[in-house]
């Protein structure tokens, strides 16, 4: 029987080595995905805190207003152009809302007061306080601006001891409530009744969330430019 021919096995091409260039393109393209990776992990986070309070309480909680914000209809109106924030005693520290720098820190009507300039245009206004850092003073969020002083002989917040807290962006006011957000437990007790403690129907983190822009015109009424460069800030009445 003769011997079968021997099959014929098809040659097959060798691989070819990848060249230097697929290589970095390779390395690149993977460089530029963990990159990109990296990116969206920081963004994240920042973004959920400008979703949040751009500024915090100057005064450890609890947190009772016991006055709230109250726009003037114009600009000799009677108003009140801030919050006040009940203090057990005289002398608690009193803290920056936001990082800034001072813009004044002195008596006015004879109230010791101090004003912060903040990077985004705001203006914060604290009284009455006294103020232990210079004008031009650089400060952080958190630091201390002064301690509240004695406003026993003042009009302001009769009875009671409180911090009247400001805030305002070029010639208008704003609702500082809107800036604090819900960051720590607040009360907020009704404009007719004044009280160093809460209502029977007050409860902790009872202000409500504002609505749209807090920091849009139709948050707080404008005042005047005329007023606004004729009278400091610092001394506008404050009802």
């Amino acid at each position: 029987m003769p011997p079968s021919p021997a099959l014929a096995l098809p040659s097959l091409p060798l691989p070819r080595p990848p060249s230097p260039g697929t290589g970095r393109r390779a390395r690149v393209l993977r460089a530029a995905a963990l990159l990109l990776v990296l990116a969206v992990m920081v963004a994240l986070p920042g973004s959920a805190k400008a979703d949040g309070p751009r500024w915090r309480w100057p005064l450890p909680p609890p947190h009772t207003v016991i006055s709230p914000f109250q726009a003037p209809e114009h600009r000799y109106g009677p108003g009140h152009r801030g919050i006040d924030i009940a203090v057990p005693a005289e002398g608690a520290e009193v803290r920056a809302v936001a990082a800034g720098t001072v813009r004044f820190s002195g008596v006015v009507a004879g109230r010791g007061v101090v004003s912060v300039t903040h990077a985004d245009g705001l203006i914060s206004t604290y009284e009455p306080v006294h103020g232990v850092l210079e004008e031009g003073a650089s400060v952080e969020a958190g630091e201390v601006l002064g301690t509240l002083a004695d406003a026993s002989g003042s009009s302001h917040c009769p009875g009671s001891t409180c911090l009247h807290l400001g805030a305002r962006r070029g010639t208008g006011y704003l609702d500082p409530l809107l800036l604090l957000g819900a960051h720590g437990p607040s009360v907020l007790l009704p404009w007719d009744e004044p009280s160093t403690g809460p209502g029977p129907a007050a409860a902790a983190g009872s202000v409500p969330p504002p609505a749209g822009d807090p920091l849009s015109t139709a948050a707080a009424r404008a005042m005047d430019s005329a007023l606004a460069a004729a009278v400091p800030p610092t001394s506008l009445p404050l009802r």
